[in-house]
């Protein structure tokens, strides 16, 4: 009798072991994971998305009360909206027993879940400038740059990148949207300024490659920001249009000095930003994010980049001021984007890629292909 009881239990053990297996294989093999799952794969959305109590002008607002736990309403619409990613802000942090908890409950939403942040360093800074944590706090990056040689910028990339890069890593972040390559040419830029390493593409791209050493020390994933470059401009994207009147040829010995140093560093991800470029694309009124022209022939083809492209947040006025989230998140990724930040309506924006593949405008290959890019992050 204990024979057949000690049978059916290894019997028992071996299916349930099976189950298991399955249903990770599902979640993280693209050729068996379900098409809701694979469309939410390419969102990185705020927690307040899945709240489904939250209003959505709450839920895109920065400073407004966040959430900072993991309901079990959130968690039940999480099962039926899915998500690659989530962002976190201050407005969802407390204190660091808190935080540590939320990241915990956010990991285990999904075993692919990306949490990301934006750690850059002086006014851009969510962990950082937080009274209630114990963490080195660096000054402005363009302070940093001042009077720096690109020789004597990188190791200060480098402990930067180390620095943040440790707390994030035991906050158990994946991604920091860090750092900015942006070159800071213009005086009377409102959106960069002092987040750049100042306007000396040189210097800025020697700081950028240590940045992205520091975090990838750490297992952070650094993020290259803003493609094809917010520092020669005037407007904020988060409120409207915004545009360069540079040619393809002066932001290459300009702007694209640092994307590709960071890009020869290995750099995993890119940001795009939403600034039109009359002059390259031959389109006034067309956001960076949604052309092609920029992000296929630009930076897959000429800068070589193989990773996940980023697009900045989709509710931003340059972008939510013309398009639906639903419309934005189609032509973001149709224009060659991986993963699409934060639609202001992240339902609407799901349902709508959901329809686009289903309908064949996305096809199921294109949807795979950048997947797979952005479970490689991971690994």
């Amino acid at each position: 009798m204990k024979k057949y009881l000690i049978l059916i239990w290894i019997i028992m053990t071996i299916c349930i072991e099976t189950v298991s297996a399955t249903d990770r294989q599902r979640l993280t093999d693209v050729d068996y994971m379900p098409l809701r799952q694979k469309v939410g794969m390419i969102f990185m959305i705020r927690p307040e998305s899945i709240d489904p109590d939250m209003p959505l002008e709450q839920v895109n607002d920065t400073y407004r009360y966040g959430v900072s736990k993991v309901t079990k309403q959130m968690a039940k619409l999480y099962r039926q909206y899915p998500a690659g990613g989530f962002c976190i802000f201050e407005k969802n942090i407390v204190d660091p027993k808190q935080l540590h908890r939320f990241t915990t409950s956010l990991h285990r939403l999904n075993p692919n879940v990306l949490l990301s942040i934006d750690e850059e360093g002086g006014r851009i800074t969510r962990i950082g400038r937080n009274d209630k944590f114990d963490v080195p706090h660096f000054d402005y990056m363009e302070s940093l740059g001042k009077d720096k040689t690109a020789e004597e910028i990188y190791p200060i990339g480098v402990e930067i990148g180390q620095t943040i890069g440790s707390y994030l890593r035991h906050y158990q972040f994946d991604i920091d949207f860090a750092p900015v390559a942006d070159v800071n040419t213009n005086p009377d830029n409102i959106v960069i300024g002092n987040r750049a390493f100042g306007s000396d593409p040189d210097v800025a791209a020697s700081a950028v490659r240590g940045v992205i050493a520091g975090l990838s020390e750490n297992g952070i994933i650094g993020c290259l920001k803003h493609f094809p470059g917010h520092g020669d401009t005037t407007g904020d994207t988060h409120d409207g249009y915004v545009r360069s009147d540079k040619t393809w040829e002066q932001l290459a010995e300009c702007e694209m000095i640092p994307f590709r140093a960071g890009i020869n560093a290995g750099a995993k991800m890119v940001m795009t930003a939403h600034i039109a470029l009359p002059c390259v694309t031959g389109e006034d009124r067309l956001p960076s994010t949604l052309s092609q022209h920029i992000l296929q022939d630009k930076l897959r083809g000429e800068l070589g980049f193989g990773g996940v492209i980023v697009s900045d947040a989709i509710c931003m006025g340059a972008i939510h001021n013309d398009y639906t989230s639903g419309e934005a998140a189609v032509r973001a990724f149709l224009a060659g984007c991986d993963m699409i930040l934060m639609p202001y309506n992240y339902i609407e924006a799901f349902d709508a890629v959901l329809a686009a593949v289903q309908n064949g405008d996305i096809s199921e290959e294109r949807l795979n292909a950048s997947v797979k890019r952005i479970l490689e992050l991971k690994k």
